[in-house]
Formats: C-alpha cells, structure tokens, sequence
C-alpha cells in the first residue's frame, strides 16, 4: 500500500486489492472506523464529519475517490463496501467477535441466519435493528460495552452511521464499518446492480435507473467530476 493521499482535504487510504486491506488489518489491528469514500462524501464540508473520516481509514468505495486516486498517480482498486465487510468476516471469524446493528428486524435477523450458516461458529454477541431513539442508542451503548466485540457494523446509511460510531467508539474499542444497506442486499430485499455494471464502474447508473429519486445525490458526482477534471480536489 502506497502512502494516504489527500483528496479535497479528505484523506484515502489507496488499496490496491480487498485482499490487501484485509492483511493490512490482520497486521495492524486498527481500532478504528472503516468509511467508504465516494464523489458524494468527497465534496461535502461538515467538518465534524471530515474529523471523523480523517482520523479513521477512509477507503476508494467509489470510482470517483479511484478516479481522484489516479489523477494523483495512485493506483487503487475500488473496494465496495457491499461485499468487503463479508471478507472481514470471512478473515476474522474463527478469532473475532460482531456486533451488528441496521435495517428492519427481520431484515437484521435475515441476515444473522444467513451469516451463521455460511460462517459456522462465527461468535455474533449482539445486534439490534437500525431504528431507535436517543435511549435505545444509549441501550446499545450499555450492551456493546457489556458483550465487547471485535468488530461492529453499523447499516444505518451515511453520515449517521459514521456519527453514531464515533460515539460507539468513544465507549468502547473495537474495529467499526458503515455499510448502508447491505444488509439489506444480502438477504435480498434490495437487488444489487448485475456484474457487467459492477466492472464497468456503472453501478451509479443502474442505482439510478432503478431509484430515479437518487438523481439528487448523483449531482454530487457530477459536480466531483467537474472539480476534478478542472484540478480543484
């Protein structure tokens, strides 16, 4: 792995493959937070959660912070946080501990199951759905202390999500990762884009054929990609 970079005052961590992030926090064993970094979140400007994201592990989730990478003369592959949370797990599960918090009950109880039988033995000492009060996040401040994981993931979209794991960490050490709606693409109530778009750097597009609502948040990468091309990241 080459050294962090900035981007936008932003700073990415610029991994080359999933499977060298995955050495690098075997090896390195950070308690800190895993923030997936996309044209949307590059531009923003709350600087409480610029803070966040620069003294924890901002990766390329987006072919806009690979494309920024690039014109820095980085090479880094884009590691979607959809499928590299299941790496971790896949890594760690045997030695590690989760919490999980995010998503409709059954959507979280879904995804549980799932995760146990593929993952035999994988030790889950907690989890909670993603929607609560300012007591119930208290609730679950109390129970993470109690159960100690290793890793927490947190699926309540961003920037909440990153927030609420500032707070979580504060409280008690351990490896976080926002995710969104993963949980919800993995038990397949929502339908990740086909492969070819995948590869192709494309799953904007088909996110946005099939949530048109979404076309606000993709003015964002328009206006990214406009900065960069005029060398103002």
């Amino acid at each position: 792995m080459t050294e962090v970079k900035v981007v936008n005052g932003f700073n990415i961590y610029p991994f080359e493959s999933k499977q060298e992030f995955v050495e690098y926090l075997r090896e390195e064993d950070p308690r800190k937070i895993l923030i997936a970094l996309n044209a949307e979140k590059l531009i923003k400007t709350e600087g409480d959660l610029k803070t966040i994201i620069n003294e924890n592990i901002g990766f390329p989730d987006g072919v806009g912070a690979v494309l920024a990478l690039k014109k820095k003369g980085v090479k880094a592959q884009k590691i979607a946080g959809a499928e590299f949370w299941l790496n971790i797990i896949e890594e760690f599960y045997k030695e590690k501990s989760f919490y999980l918090i995010g998503a409709e009950l059954e959507v979280i109880e879904g995804t549980i199951e799932k995760l146990r039988r593929k993952f035999k033995g994988i030790r889950i000492v907690g989890y909670h759905d993603g929607f609560f009060e300012e007591e119930g996040f208290e609730r679950i401040l109390s129970d993470i202390e109690r159960a100690k994981p290793d890793v927490v993931f947190v699926a309540m979209g961003s920037p909440k999500q990153e927030f609420l794991m500032n707070r979580m960490k504060a409280r008690h050490s351990a490896l976080y990762m926002g995710l969104g709606g993963s949980f919800d693409v993995y038990t397949g109530k929502l339908q990740r884009a086909p492969q070819f778009w995948i590869d192709n750097n494309m799953e904007w597009a088909y996110r946005l054929i099939k949530q048109p609502k979404r076309i606000v948040r993709q003015v964002f990468l328009v206006k990214f990609l406009y900065l960069l091309a005029r060398g103002k990241l």
